[in-house]
């Protein structure tokens, strides 16, 4: 272009840029309605079309990999080029240096031509960045996720870690026979809390099936848990348990699932420690489970141990029902095999079979093909109930444990019933665990612990025996004994003894407490403030359990420093503010808690500890 056509073309410029429409308001106008042609076609996509979109988030799926939208996608790649520490330079230091180049790309290049040809150093910046961009974008969309490594977790392990393990250690040896669930959910000893009020049925099963066998709870997370994200639980029955090992891939629940051969992936001690595991070797659930249908709440057995461990392990043929032909009539006959094959089509059967079936068959009724064949099996009686063969069925450990269980429970020693009769009959008085407290029926007086190491070495099995059946009026204590006019025959008296035993090994309170305070009415302190006022009806109320000696993480009321810093869900003590204050809530009962367990503590006390920490808990 010379300098004439150069002339020309500015002069046509001039006229044509005179000519022109203003920016404002008819360009900008125009502008507007294209942006809305374009908002009411997206609008018209999203009504007719919707969004596409994902599940909902699963914050248990560890599977799912987050992604970020198609136009995010070449940053998220980026990302992956620089980890660890080195992600503030793809997320930050290279973005920031692409917009200050932008900003600054101007004042770099002012060549007044626009053809791109004639601009070199503003192409080759423009084709690196839309080749870089759609470079990562391709990169992300065909490039594989990274493979998730999902962080498997023993959650009985955890449970035991969280609950346990701080005063018991690593592991616990538990006596052949104990009730562990009841144990964990009641509590049994000074300072075990009864767990059954902050853990549900299904934790207290893991947590007795970890104590049992923590190397079962390590195989089901290797080996069930990748499919089985919520807990089994752990009292589960035995012969089914044992399907599933036998049965594999065929197992109902499995069926579908590429299930692996369990005897070649699982060694036999390991099925057996797993069996342990997912039903613990508990003999009182155990029994419950596998035998209760039939035996109800015990069985009668006048042999020895272990032929009842022979009996049990061999199973079979064992009981003989009488022939009922020659007692029933033949209306009752026909009655009570209508009701066996179809007990919902003829409830007028449920009587006769209370009547004359129940004592042994219990609740469960008999299957039977149809009429004819019930009819023939209750007129001949014989050996008619097939009693699976224990042996095969469950581990030496779980069958040893229900052995033991039923034959103490056969001679009426069952520490499972002795605990269920103590907490109907006894604990009102003596407390849950025999730790005492006022007396209920005479007014001023102390009902003294029998659960110390000194009260039971120093008591027989005869006296103890006698005591329950006798009672001990002088004291307010009524007879039990049946023989005495009391609600308890001498088997179930025998039971509370055996319970009452078993604390022998572990007594629950190791020393007198001072319950005597309690009954004298409200603690006479010398001033006021926490030295004069407070710390004295600690000292009286609650120190003879929250102490730096038994507390251990527990709460410690000896003094200022530690009633304001200790107990595991420090601080119980909020200054100034008594509804959230843990101490206030366990002395009003309002958290579900009453403290002192035992009561006693009299409301003028209560309310000059409300008072102080209204008033900012000072150590005034």
């Amino acid at each position: 272009m010379n300098e004439q056509e150069k002339k020309n073309y500015l002069e046509k410029y001039k006229k044509a840029k005179e000519k022109g429409v203003p920016f404002f308001p008819d360009i900008i106008f125009k502008d507007a309605v294209v942006s809305l042609v374009v908002f009411l076609v997206l609008v018209a996509l999203v009504y007719f079309f919707g969004i596409p979109g994902e599940a909902r988030a699963n914050p248990n799926d560890a599977s799912y990999t987050p992604r970020p939208e198609w136009y995010f996608l070449f940053l998220f790649q980026l990302l992956k080029y620089f980890p660890g520490n080195l992600e503030v330079i793809g997320a930050m230091i290279l973005p920031g240096l692409f917009i200050v180049l932008l900003i600054l790309l101007p004042f770099i290049d002012k060549n007044p031509k626009r053809h791109f040809r004639n601009r070199p150093f503003a192409s080759i910046a423009a084709v690196v960045v839309v080749l870089g961009i759609g470079g990562l974008t391709a990169a992300a969309v065909f490039e594989a996720p990274p493979p998730q490594e999902e962080v498997v977790v023993d959650q009985a392990a955890a449970l035991y870690a969280a609950n346990c393990a701080n005063c018991h250690g690593e592991s616990i040896d538990v006596p052949p026979g104990t009730d562990l669930h009841q144990v964990i959910a009641a509590g049994t000893h000074e300072g075990m809390p009864a767990w059954g009020g902050d853990l549900s049925t299904d934790e207290i099963d893991q947590l007795a099936g970890f104590i049992l066998s923590p190397k079962g709870s390590a195989v089901y997370v290797k080996q069930c848990e990748t499919c089985h994200s919520q807990m089994v639980q752990a009292v589960g029955n035995p012969l089914e348990l044992q399907r599933v090992f036998t049965e594999g891939a065929d197992y109902p629940g499995h069926q579908g699932v590429d299930i692996p051969d369990w005897s070649e992936v699982i060694s036999a001690s390991e099925r057996n420690a797993l069996l342990n595991f997912l039903a613990a070797p508990d003999g009182q659930r155990l029994f419950a489970i596998n035998c209760s249908g039939c035996h109800g709440g015990g069985v009668a057995f006048a042999g020895t141990e272990d032929e009842l461990k022979d009996l049990i392990s061999k199973g079979g043929q064992h009981l003989e029902m009488p022939a009922w032909k020659e007692t029933l009539t033949e209306n009752d006959l026909v009655a009570l095999a209508t009701y066996v094959v179809d007990p919902s089509s003829y409830p007028a059967g449920a009587t006769l079979f209370g009547e004359h079936c129940a004592a042994c068959h219990g609740d469960r009724v008999p299957a039977a093909p149809d009429r004819a064949s019930a009819e023939k099996i209750i007129s001949s009686g014989g050996a008619h109930i097939e009693m699976p063969i224990w042996g095969n069925i469950l581990t030496d450990e779980q069958l040893n444990a229900l052995v033991q269980y039923t034959f103490d429970a056969s001679k009426g020693g069952g520490t499972g019933l002795g605990a269920t009769l103590f907490a109907e009959n006894c604990s009102t008085c003596h407390g849950a665990f025999g730790e005492g407290g006022p007396n209920p029926a005479v007014q001023g007086d102390i009902i003294l612990p029998i659960s110390t190491a000194e009260y039971l070495k120093t008591r027989t099995d005869d006296t103890l025996r006698n005591i329950i059946s006798q009672g001990q009026p002088s004291y307010g204590m009524s007879p039990f004994g049946d023989e005495n006019g009391g609600p308890l025959d001498s088997d179930q008296i025998d039971a509370i003894v055996a319970y009452i035993r078993s604390w022998e090994a572990n007594p629950p309170v190791e020393e007198l407490p001072n319950y005597q305070a309690a009954a004298e009415g409200p603690v006479t302190t010398g001033g006021t403030g926490f030295s004069g006022q407070i710390l004295p009806i600690f000292e009286a109320r609650c120190v003879v359990c929250h102490n730096s000696d038994k507390s251990e993480k527990g709460w410690d009321a000896t003094s200022y420093e530690s009633v304001m810093s200790t107990g595991e869900n420090a601080p119980v003590i909020i200054p100034g503010d008594v509804e959230n204050s843990l101490l206030a809530q366990y002395l009003l009962g309002t958290n579900g808690k009453k403290m002192p367990p035992l009561g006693g503590m009299d409301e003028s006390d209560i309310q000059s500890i409300l008072d102080w920490i209204a008033a900012g808990a000072e150590n005034n």
